[in-house]
């Protein structure tokens, strides 16, 4: 990218979310869909498969974290600056179930110096409030696009 060229805002997240997701073995592998990116926002969506599942039946709440987590690096890393997770916390509201297709729709809160912080929402897919999850970002050295 050119300073003579710039992408817009809309296309930078973009292009910064298809490099991710071509290098993103975990979130492909569980079956996750990116469905929406913009900048510091983010939405994939995730089915539940009866491997995810617990001695409970419902869903582990690790796999829960790792979509919320998904969601959070997609809506941080949205600026063209390599983002990582500094502190991450998830608290669970109802439990999911196999079968369940679950979204998470990451939002930017703050962004300020080389810090940020993101709210997390999982829902199912009957509207139903699964977890919120709350991400501290921190960047560091490189781009995920050539400069």
């Amino acid at each position: 990218m050119s300073t003579a060229d710039p992408l817009s805002p809309q296309a930078l997240a973009e292009a910064c979310a298809s490099a991710m997701w071509d290098e993103d073995n975990a979130s492909r592998h569980l079956g996750m869909e990116l469905l929406a990116v913009a900048p510091g926002k983010a939405t994939l969506s995730m089915a539940i498969t009866e491997a995810m599942t617990n001695g409970h039946r419902t869903c582990h709440g690790g796999y829960i974290f790792t979509l919320a987590d998904s969601a959070f690096a997609f809506a941080c890393n949205s600026y063209n600056q390599r983002t990582v997770a500094q502190h991450c916390s998830v608290t669970y509201i109802a439990p999911a179930f196999k079968g369940d297709l679950l979204t998470a729709t990451a939002r930017e809160v703050s962004r300020r110096g080389r810090g940020g912080i993101y709210d997390i929402a999982i829902i199912n897919q009957e509207g139903e409030h699964i977890a919120e999850f709350r991400g501290h970002s921190r960047t560091v050295k490189g781009t995920l696009l050539p400069e």
